[in-house]
Parts: C-alpha cells; sequence; structure tokens
C-alpha cells in the first residue's frame, strides 16, 4: 500500500503544471508607474502658508516689582508671528481653492505657492468649522489655473488605489500612494459630520488641505487627519480624508451665499444593535432607529413616524446616526431626499423636501448674571437652527445653555453646553422669559432639574 501511494504521488507531480516566472523582454512589461494620474494632477495641488500675529506680554513684567525697575514700556505687548502650513486643491481655474478650516483659520495672512514656485496672496471666501472645510481665492489677473476635477467618493471601494498629494513637514509637494482602508469612518471626532474615508497612504503634517486622487486623476477627498505615533506626528498608516460628495456641497453652498448652508431633516434616532434588530423584524442590524421628529418638519411630512427604521437616504446605506447626518448635509436645500424605511418590518419609501432648519421659536439668548446656579451662563430658547449652528443634536425645545464663561459660577459648577434647564426650585422653565423671575430672587438654596445627554438630573446647590 505504501509503495502504491508512493507511486501515485510521483503521478500526481509529473503531471502538475508548472508556473514559471517569464523573463520581461522589454522596458514596458518592467515599468509600472503613477507618473501619468501624477503629471495630471499635481499642478493643480497648492502649498498653503499663513501668518498670525499674537500679542506678547510676559507675566514677569506685569508684576510691580519688576515695572519698577524696569519702567512701564517693559509691559508693552510684543507681537509674536506664528506660522503653519497645509495644502490645497484648486477647483476652478479662477482661482478657487478648497483646503481645511484648520489650516486657515485665524489667519493674518494666507500664503499660495502653486507647483511651479509662483505665489500670491489669498482671500478667504467662506469657512465651514462644522465640516473643517474653507474655501479660499487667489487672484491671477485672469490667467487660468490647471483644476482637479472632483469625483464621486461613493464610487470607492475598499482596496481602490489613491494617491494622496500635499506639502508634509514644509518639504515640498510630495506624492504618497495607498489603498482606500475603510470607509464612512463615523467615530473619528475630527469633525460634526463624520463619515470619514480612511486610508494607509502616508498623511503627514502639512498635508491637510490636500488631494486625495483615484487613478483616474480625480479629487475623491481633502486629507484632514492622522493617527499619530508619540510627539513625533509622523504618520502610521491611519490617516482621514472628507469625502468628495461633502466637499462638493460645501464647496457650492460657500461660493453662492458666502457660508455654509445645510438642509434639515427634523427626524433623529439612534443606531440598531445587534440585541435590537430582531424586534425590529430585520435581517441584520443597521439603520437608525427613530425616536424623535419635530412637528412641522420635512420628516414630519414625508410621513416618518417613532419606531421607523431609516436604511438609507437616496439609496446609500446609512448605519447609524452620523451616516444619517453626514448623507443629509451633502444633499441641497429644496431638494427632495428619498428615504428608505423600514415599518412594522415592512419596507418603505418616502420622499422628504428638505429645508433650511427653521429659526423658531425666538431663540431670546441672553448671559445669565447675579448670585444664581447659571450666573455666566449664556442661555436661550433651544430651536433647530440655533441646534444645527451649534452642533447640538438635541431635538429638544426649551431653555438651553448654549456656552459657559470660564471662572464663573455656572462654569465652577460643571455646566456645559448643550444642558437643557428643565426645573428651578421646582419651577418648570420653557422659556427664557420664564427662567429669568425664578432667578430674580434671593434664595437660601438652589434645586435644579436639567438634561444632559439624554439623561435627566436634579442638583442641590447650597445659597
Amino acid at each position: 500500500m505504501r509503495a502504491l501511494l508512493s507511486l501515485l504521488m510521483v503521478a500526481l507531480l509529473w503531471s502538475a503544471p508548472t508556473f514559471a516566472q517569464a523573463v520581461p523582454q522589454s522596458r514596458e512589461q518592467l515599468q509600472f508607474s503613477f507618473a501619468p494620474v501624477v503629471k495630471q494632477a499635481a499642478p493643480a495641488v497648492v502649498n498653503i502658508y499663513t501668518k498670525k500675529v499674537v500679542k506678547n506680554v510676559s507675566p514677569m513684567f506685569s508684576d510691580p516689582f519688576f515695572r519698577h525697575f524696569f519702567g512701564d514700556q517693559m509691559g508693552i505687548p510684543r507681537d509674536r508671528v506664528q506660522q503653519s502650513l497645509g495644502s490645497g486643491v484648486i477647483v476652478k481655474s479662477d482661482g478657487t481653492v478648497v483646503t481645511n478650516n484648520h489650516v486657515i483659520r485665524d489667519s493674518d495672512e494666507i500664503t499660495v505657492v502653486l507647483a511651479d514656485r509662483r505665489e500670491f496672496e489669498a482671500t478667504v471666501v467662506g469657512a465651514d468649522e462644522r465640516t473643517d472645510l474653507a474655501v479660499i481665492k487667489i487672484n491671477t489677473g485672469g490667467q487660468a489655473l490647471p483644476v482637479l476635477p472632483l469625483g464621486d467618493s461613493d464610487a470607492l471601494e475598499v482596496g481602490d488605489v489613491v494617491l494622496a498629494i500635499g506639502n508634509p513637514f514644509g518639504v515640498g509637494q510630495t506624492v504618497t500612494m495607498g489603498i482606500v482602508s475603510a470607509l464612512a469612518r463615523t467615530s473619528v471626532g475630527i469633525s460634526d459630520y463624520r463619515s470619514f474615508i480612511q486610508t494607509d497612504a502616508a498623511i503627514n503634517p502639512g498635508n491637510s488641505g490636500g488631494a486625495l486622487v483615484d487613478l483616474q486623476g480625480r479629487v475623491v477627498g481633502i486629507n484632514s487627519a492622522i493617527y499619530s505615533s508619540g510627539d513625533g506626528g509622523g504618520s502610521i498608516g491611519i490617516g482621514f480624508a472628507i469625502p468628495a460628495t461633502m466637499v462638493r456641497a460645501v464647496l457650492a453652498s460657500i461660493t453662492s451665499g458666502g457660508k455654509a448652508v445645510r438642509p434639515w431633516l427634523g427626524a433623529g434616532g439612534q443606531a440598531v444593535t445587534a440585541e435590537m434588530f430582531q424586534a425590529l423584524k430585520m435581517q441584520r442590524p443597521f439603520g437608525v432607529l427613530v425616536n424623535a421628529v419635530q412637528p412641522g418638519s420635512p420628516a414630519e411630512q414625508a410621513g416618518v413616524k417613532l419606531g421607523d427604521v431609516i436604511t438609507a437616504i437616496n439609496g446609500r446605506e446609512v448605519d447609524d446616526p452620523e451616516a444619517l447626518r453626514f448623507r443629509i448635509a451633502t444633499l441641497t436645500v429644496g431638494t427632495a431626499a428619498q428615504l428608505t424605511v423600514i415599518r412594522a418590518g415592512q419596507e418603505q419609501q418616502l420622499a422628504a423636501k428638505l429645508t433650511t432648519p427653521p429659526d423658531l421659536p425666538p431663540r431670546d439668548s441672553a448671559e445669565i448674571a447675579g448670585r444664581n446656579p447659571f450666573s455666566g451662563a449664556t442661555v436661550a430658547n433651544m430651536n433647530p437652527a440655533l441646534a444645527d449652528e451649534l452642533g447640538l443634536e438635541t431635538m429638544d425645545p426649551g431653555v438651553t445653555i448654549i456656552r459657559v464663561r470660564p471662572g464663573t459660577i455656572a462654569h465652577r459648577l460643571q455646566f456645559q453646553p448643550g444642558d437643557q434647564i428643565l426645573k428651578v426650585n421646582g419651577h418648570g422653565v420653557a422659556t427664557v422669559a420664564e427662567l429669568r423671575p425664578v432667578l430674580a430672587g434671593a434664595q437660601q438654596g438652589w434645586t435644579v432639574t436639567i438634561r444632559r445627554s439624554g439623561e435627566t438630573m436634579t442638583l442641590s446647590i447650597g445659597g
């Protein structure tokens, strides 16, 4: 038997096909290069240098002892120039450039350097802190500039090859190559609208605002942030880019009106978990379980109800509330969003005509003063427009803290923006007008009920 098995093995090996590697016969067979894509894309990626003047006064010269010996002149503020660098992408031939908001934020001077080393001063057209995108403009005297077209980031798949172009560490324009490592990353706290493209293409400080390019030479993302190792801040192969779908929406809004205007759906909820999906008669856990619908909102008018599960917007699947907010934010005010919902196990299609968030009821915002727990806090009547401006997810009307000044009573009591004031000393407060008289009288002690992140808590504070 053993001899028979040996003969069989020899026969199989003898008959198995061989796959010998062929020796390349020409230079063309050896060459594999991204150079054509780089030649097309690189001229439209720019370096951005910013300056910000800050005034410094040494604490030492504020001391009366030193002022006595050195005089008042030593305490005069001295200018110090902060410099930073980043990258940008020319998206219109007239000199319109898209970059990250954090690259140009609070800058006094912005200099744009083209790939051919020409330099131009730039002005800010508009910026959107919530998406970390900004649009700046350079004056080329009417000369057309090379442009990078915006691609379809929704067409990307994990494993697609991409190129990152930018100015890492200020060494000059640099191209790196990698793949799309993941899509729709919503757990990265870089901006309020999170659905990032993750890539292992090397992205380092200075790459921010640069282009993530596909092999057709189209911008599929704006490089925005990295996970770095230690104090060095270097790339470890985990970079994030803002998808081109969001870039396109913000660019159109800023160039037409000077600021980003986002559409409003008026529905919110929680992610469907592994513990919930079977009870909801779903095949797998995904989507957003609706637990709040604003009266009069596009969602209500479209027929969205509490308990519905929103699973897709315009055919694009949503896995959690962050993905839902992202998908709505990439659409245009006045257009109809096609909502795919599951209700009682049955899939339905609803059309919601998106509007801007209304600024009603009136905010009536005011900073609280006097001897009371909220002294130093700015409160307002919450409405959809204010919630959108502040990046708050609350949909509940009522008196909400929108700002807390450091060093005040409210700050020491650890009140936070987004806290909703429900009761003060047993008195329910629904508006700022109702809150004012409750806080006006001198009190020996305070009992305050607030709602924070969906949880209600009552605090007893001594007089």
